[in-house]
């Protein structure tokens, strides 16, 4: 999907606001998901006739909006999980992969690195079999998990917020599965039979890797299944029309429990559709031919059902064939809808830049993104646009992200300059867990300084003023005279941004009653 160039200050305004999403980038109630209902979609009707050109043109481009972040989830779970062992954050399917060392500066493989967290990835498919998680005791270390349907929808979290710091085990399920589990057992139900859960942990520098390597290394996953059903590739499964198929009872591990369960029969989980992997996830799926596009978004809906309250857009979209009760086929499609297809991947483009530019709430010059992300009810734009700036975004509860480029009097962050971020006593960041300060250069990237200090975090030996309150010195040169604990170096040259992130953030800041303090110049 081809995106169009925004104007300086528009194209300024989007980058500001992509930390605030990919900051919590590899990044919800926690109660166990309902079943949803199951309906296959990825079928092409007999298209209506009464659909006028503008109709076609609007449902053209809703049905961009719709599918986009679906289709970037499989682009990027393709990216991640296409290695033999774990690597640098990817791994094979239903296998944690885990970061164990910050980005090098200058790195580029990540945009808007995290200096304060190391995280861990799993890409899961419960299609035909439950996945059992194990997460060690953390021993008072801050941590979060994120669970993302395909859809890009945070519908469950585990960790420090939810369920403290003690040992976790919990059970992943298929939107299909049924069983019964032993007493006591935390069944997560997964709306997609494919998802993503994503590990944040808190880590205070390069000394704490070993500590924070150690409970990465002890999270498995396991799948207690090992006799899943055999995948019926004729048959879809609907409400009601298809008997599950049945394994043996199996022993879930570390536990001395068994447990018996069913997976409906339904179509294989693997998509067969290929393009060329040329750059990014995102950069992928903007090349995608409309046909490549919906191709895709037809076979990922086989075994990841949409969202009970999406009836309105399906309905909408199998007016001109894009679902219904006929295999997929962009060829059969009707000329017509081939051309406005075509025409909206620009429009639905350009729908999303803009939308990404006003996601945030402005104050004091910096921007923060207070609700609508991780979970987006019908909100199709707003979905495809946190998904196209920063997928994997958390919920504002678990984190938030607090953005800015400008200093108090509006003018941009330049590295030759000197400023203080000053925090009155009593106006620290409210945050349950922690918070943090980090520095990127006009490549959304660390760069390299003398110091080798990217960011500063609250758990650091800070020095704080007489009178309580509390002064971050950014420039390009130590401010000496016992201020050095609090510096945070600027690049060598070029303009930068500054992102704050708020762990477990008090209701002061979420609900937008406490903003960071204007940078000001010194």
């Amino acid at each position: 999907m081809p995106y169009c160039r925004a104007s300086r200050s528009t194209r300024r305004s989007k980058a500001i606001l992509t930390v605030a999403l990919s900051a919590g980038f590899a990044c919800a109630a926690w109660a166990q998901s309902p079943q949803p209902s199951m309906r296959m979609v990825s079928q092409t009707p007999v298209v209506s006739p009464a659909v006028s050109a503008q109709e076609l043109h609007e449902i053209a481009v809703d049905a961009y909006l719709y599918a986009y972040p679906m289709v970037l989830m499989e682009a990027t779970r393709r990216a991640s999980t296409q290695v033999q062992n774990p690597l640098a954050g990817r791994a094979p399917m239903n296998r944690f992969g885990h970061r164990t060392a910050f980005p090098e500066p200058g790195a580029t493989d990540v945009g808007w690195p995290s200096a304060d967290m190391l995280y861990s990835n799993l890409w899961y498919d419960v299609t035909y079999q439950p996945l059992l998680i194990r997460v060690p005791a953390s021993g008072g270390r801050y941590y979060a998990l994120s669970l993302l349907d395909m859809w890009s929808d945070e519908y469950a979290s585990r960790g420090t917020r939810v369920t403290g710091n003690g040992e976790q085990a919990f059970m992943i399920v298929g939107p299909n599965w049924q069983g019964h589990v032993p007493f006591g057992t935390d069944v997560v139900r997964s709306p997609t039979g494919t998802g993503w859960l994503i590990a944040r942990i808190q880590t205070g520098g390069p000394a704490e890797y070993g500590a924070v390597n150690q409970f990465q290394a002890s999270m498995t996953a396991t799948p207690v299944a090992t006799a899943a059903p055999t995948p019926n590739l004729v048959t879809p499964y609907r409400r009601g029309a298809a008997k599950p198929a049945t394994w043996p009872q199996q022993q879930i591990p570390g536990t001395g429990h068994t447990l018996t369960g069913s997976a409906s029969p339904s179509m294989t989980s693997t998509s067969y559709v290929t393009w060329e992997p040329q750059g990014s996830a995102g950069q992928q799926v903007a090349s995608m031919s409309p046909a490549t596009f919906f191709t895709l978004f037809s076979e990922l809906l086989r075994t990841n059902p949409p969202h009970d309250n999406d009836n309105a857009i399906l309905t909408r979209m199998q007016r001109i064939g894009l679902v219904g009760p006929q295999p997929f086929s962009y060829d059969r499609l009707d000329p017509a809808v081939k051309q406005a297809l075509e025409e909206a991947r620009t429009v639905a483009g350009r729908r999303i830049a803009d939308t990404v530019t006003r996601l945030g709430t402005p104050l004091n010059g910096w921007n923060t993104v207070l609700s609508g992300i991780g979970t987006y009810g019908t909100d199709y734009v707003r979905r495809a646009a946190i998904a196209y700036a920063g997928l994997g975004a958390t919920t504002p509860n678990e984190a938030l992200y607090p953005v800015t480029a400008v200093d108090d009097d509006g003018r941009r962050l330049r590295s030759d300059d000197d400023y203080i971020l000053h925090f009155d006593k009593g106006q620290l960041p409210p945050v349950n867990a922690s918070w943090s300060l980090t520095l990127y250069n006009e490549s959304n990237n660390l760069a390299p300084n003398r110091a080798g200090r990217y960011t500063v975090r609250s758990t650091d030996p800070l020095k704080y003023n007489a009178d309580g309150s509390l002064d971050i010195y950014i420039s390009p040169d130590d401010p000496g005279r016992g201020k050095t604990a609090n510096w945070l170096p600027t690049p060598a040259q070029g303009h930068f941004s500054l992102s704050m992130r708020l762990y477990w953030p008090e209701a002061l800041a979420l609900d937008g009653h406490w903003a960071p303090p204007p940078v000001e110049r010194d």
